[in-house]
């Protein structure tokens, strides 16, 4: 006797699963969101270095705006509705997503520099992975392992891609104070910047630019203490570093979490 039943083949494995897709995307519109809202700050900074379609100024400022409006969301997202308070901005300035707020908002009225686009990329990069990685494993465990490579790749850099961050945005001070001597700046840009640095400095969920920070330091200190450096660049650099730990705000300790 045929079995009928046993003649049809069993569902395949291999096929790309997009009905888990679409359930996902529809149960995490706001992560989702965000993932999308960051491949396009990724897709507008490499227009601004490449300009292949349209002006890279334009693409500069739209990478801005896309992640300023990340950085809303993910302000949203963690405390809620804006509150006209004192305990909400508080908050808000604790937050690194309320710190990249305030980051696009001061360039956005500044001249495009290459400088002030690598932070927003290299963030971009490295949360539109990880999302990326959930979205491949919706699809199915073996989809795109090209991509998957890849996303490994920048988990496994995700330190150096920080340390980096961190360094940019202490290389972004100075740079501001010469956008602003050669009239691409506001005069006020450096001292609006130094507020964003600061909170960076003392910021209590991401510890790299601190870290940065000391390191840069130790760094001259030895720099410093050659005896193959003139004397006064090594008063120069003690000098400097003086300088800048007086202007360095205090630090609350408390016990480390997990950077954003």
């Amino acid at each position: 006797m045929s079995d009928s039943t046993d003649a049809t083949p069993p569902p395949t494995t291999r096929g790309l699963n997009f009905e888990a897709l679409k359930v996902h995307i529809i149960e995490h519109k706001i992560d989702c969101g965000l993932w999308l809202m960051r491949v396009l700050v990724i897709l507008f900074s490499f227009g601004y270095f490449i300009p292949l379609f349209g002006e890279s100024q334009s693409a500069y400022y739209k990478a801005l705006i896309a992640n300023a409006a990340i950085s809303a969301l993910r302000l949203h997202q963690r405390l809620g509705r804006v509150q006209f308070s004192r305990q909400f901005v508080s908050q808000l300035v604790t937050e690194d997503s309320g710190h990249y707020l305030f980051y696009s908002l001061i360039f956005i009225f500044v001249a495009p520099a290459t400088l002030v686009v690598l932070p927003v990329l290299l963030f971009a990069i490295l949360h539109a992975s990880s999302y990326s990685l959930t979205l491949l494993d919706t699809l199915g465990q073996n989809s795109w392992w090209g991509c998957r490579l890849l996303i490994s790749f920048v988990e496994f850099q995700s330190l150096n891609i920080l340390r980096f961050v961190s360094l940019t945005e202490i290389l972004l001070m100075p740079y501001t104070v010469l956008l602003a001597l050669t009239g691409r700046a506001g005069l006020l840009t450096p001292f609006i910047y130094y507020n964003f640095l600061a909170q960076r400095y003392a910021s209590r969920r991401n510890p790299y630019t601190r870290n940065m920070f000391r390191e840069l330091r130790l760094f001259f200190e030895s720099l410093a203490n050659k005896p193959s450096v003139p004397q006064i660049i090594k008063t120069l650099i003690n000098n400097t570093i003086q300088f800048v730990c007086k202007l360095s705000p205090p630090v609350v300790v408390q016990t480390p979490q997990t950077a954003q």
